[in-house]
Protein backbone atom coordinates (compact mmCIF):
# COMPACT_ATOMS: atom_id res chain seq x y z
CA UNK A 1 0.00 0.00 0.00
CA UNK A 2 0.91 3.64 -0.70
CA UNK A 3 2.37 5.23 2.20
CA UNK A 4 2.74 9.04 0.82
CA UNK A 5 1.23 10.26 -2.69
CA UNK A 6 3.37 13.72 -4.05
CA UNK A 7 2.63 15.56 -6.60
CA UNK A 8 4.60 18.84 -8.48
CA UNK A 9 3.09 22.01 -8.15
CA UNK A 10 5.24 23.74 -10.16
CA UNK A 11 7.56 26.64 -9.21
CA UNK A 12 10.10 24.35 -7.81
CA UNK A 13 6.49 23.11 -4.88
CA UNK A 14 5.90 19.84 -3.90
CA UNK A 15 2.67 18.93 -2.05
CA UNK A 16 3.07 15.18 0.02
CA UNK A 17 0.17 13.72 1.50
CA UNK A 18 0.49 11.03 3.99
CA UNK A 19 -2.07 8.31 3.14
CA UNK A 20 -3.03 6.57 6.15
CA UNK A 21 -3.94 10.21 8.23
CA UNK A 22 -4.30 12.89 5.52
CA UNK A 23 -1.45 14.87 6.76
CA UNK A 24 0.32 17.50 4.10
CA UNK A 25 3.22 19.26 4.13
CA UNK A 26 4.78 21.33 1.05
CA UNK A 27 8.32 21.73 -0.06
CA UNK A 28 10.00 24.34 -1.70
CA UNK A 29 13.38 24.44 -3.32
CA UNK A 30 16.11 26.43 -1.17
CA UNK A 31 16.57 29.87 -2.56
CA UNK A 32 20.35 28.85 -3.15
CA UNK A 33 18.99 26.55 -5.72
CA UNK A 34 16.43 28.77 -7.71
CA UNK A 35 13.39 28.55 -5.42
CA UNK A 36 10.98 30.55 -2.71
CA UNK A 37 12.30 29.23 0.01
CA UNK A 38 9.10 29.54 1.67
CA UNK A 39 9.01 25.97 3.65
CA UNK A 40 10.95 23.31 3.94
CA UNK A 41 13.06 21.92 0.85
CA UNK A 42 13.68 18.16 0.57
CA UNK A 43 17.19 18.16 2.05
CA UNK A 44 15.63 19.93 5.34
CA UNK A 45 12.97 16.89 5.26
CA UNK A 46 16.51 14.25 5.34
CA UNK A 47 17.83 16.63 8.42
CA UNK A 48 14.22 17.10 9.96
CA UNK A 49 13.92 12.91 9.33
CA UNK A 50 17.61 12.05 11.15
CA UNK A 51 16.45 14.26 14.22
CA UNK A 52 13.16 13.16 14.87
CA UNK A 53 13.77 9.42 14.13
CA UNK A 54 16.17 9.83 17.00
CA UNK A 55 13.92 11.65 19.04
CA UNK A 56 11.42 8.95 18.51
CA UNK A 57 13.66 5.82 18.93
CA UNK A 58 15.17 7.10 22.40
CA UNK A 59 11.13 7.62 23.03
CA UNK A 60 10.59 3.75 22.49
CA UNK A 61 13.86 3.01 24.41
CA UNK A 62 12.97 5.34 27.18
CA UNK A 63 9.98 3.56 27.81
CA UNK A 64 10.94 0.42 27.87
CA UNK A 65 13.41 1.65 30.39
CA UNK A 66 11.42 3.55 32.81
CA UNK A 67 13.21 6.73 31.59
CA UNK A 68 11.45 9.93 30.94
CA UNK A 69 12.63 12.29 28.30
CA UNK A 70 9.29 14.21 27.77
CA UNK A 71 10.36 17.49 26.94
CA UNK A 72 13.67 16.70 24.94
CA UNK A 73 14.45 18.40 22.20
CA UNK A 74 16.63 18.28 19.05
CA UNK A 75 18.15 21.52 17.07
CA UNK A 76 20.06 20.33 13.70
CA UNK A 77 21.91 21.91 11.38
CA UNK A 78 22.39 21.07 8.05
CA UNK A 79 25.70 21.59 5.61
CA UNK A 80 25.86 21.25 2.28
CA UNK A 81 28.33 20.53 -0.27
CA UNK A 82 28.67 20.53 -4.20
CA UNK A 83 29.92 18.95 -7.23
CA UNK A 84 27.46 17.05 -6.45
CA UNK A 85 25.34 19.19 -4.86
CA UNK A 86 24.27 17.14 -1.28
CA UNK A 87 23.68 17.27 2.34
CA UNK A 88 27.51 16.53 3.61
CA UNK A 89 27.01 17.26 7.13
CA UNK A 90 24.42 17.23 10.01
CA UNK A 91 24.91 18.89 13.24
CA UNK A 92 22.41 17.25 15.30
CA UNK A 93 22.25 18.84 19.54
CA UNK A 94 19.59 16.60 21.75
CA UNK A 95 18.76 18.60 24.38
CA UNK A 96 17.01 16.53 27.44
CA UNK A 97 15.10 18.15 30.44
CA UNK A 98 16.57 19.72 33.02
CA UNK A 99 13.98 17.92 35.57
CA UNK A 100 15.71 14.58 34.66
CA UNK A 101 19.42 13.00 36.48
CA UNK A 102 20.31 10.44 33.88
CA UNK A 103 22.54 7.80 35.32
CA UNK A 104 25.47 6.75 33.19
CA UNK A 105 23.58 3.58 31.91
CA UNK A 106 20.44 5.53 31.12
CA UNK A 107 22.81 7.90 29.04
CA UNK A 108 24.51 4.87 26.95
CA UNK A 109 20.77 3.62 26.42
CA UNK A 110 19.79 6.96 25.19
CA UNK A 111 23.23 7.63 22.88
CA UNK A 112 22.82 3.80 21.27
CA UNK A 113 19.06 3.78 20.23
CA UNK A 114 20.03 7.43 18.49
CA UNK A 115 23.09 6.67 17.24
CA UNK A 116 21.36 3.27 16.04
CA UNK A 117 17.95 5.28 14.56
CA UNK A 118 16.30 3.69 11.23
CA UNK A 119 17.61 7.37 9.08
CA UNK A 120 21.05 6.76 10.71
CA UNK A 121 21.37 3.87 9.71
CA UNK A 122 19.71 4.12 6.20
CA UNK A 123 21.95 7.45 4.80
CA UNK A 124 25.00 7.07 3.26
CA UNK A 125 27.75 6.05 5.31
CA UNK A 126 29.54 9.31 3.82
CA UNK A 127 26.92 12.30 5.76
CA UNK A 128 28.91 13.00 8.51
CA UNK A 129 26.59 13.13 11.37
CA UNK A 130 27.57 15.21 14.84
CA UNK A 131 25.79 14.25 17.49
CA UNK A 132 25.53 16.34 20.69
CA UNK A 133 23.90 15.04 23.58
CA UNK A 134 23.23 17.12 26.46
CA UNK A 135 21.99 15.71 29.52
CA UNK A 136 20.88 17.96 32.19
Amino acid sequence: MTTIESKYWGELRTESTHVRSGQTLLTDAPVDNNGKGETFSPTDLLVTALGTCMLTVMGIAAREHGINIDGATCSLVKIMASNPRRVSEVQIVLNFPKEGVYSDKEKAILERSALTCPVAKSVHPDLIQHVIFNFA
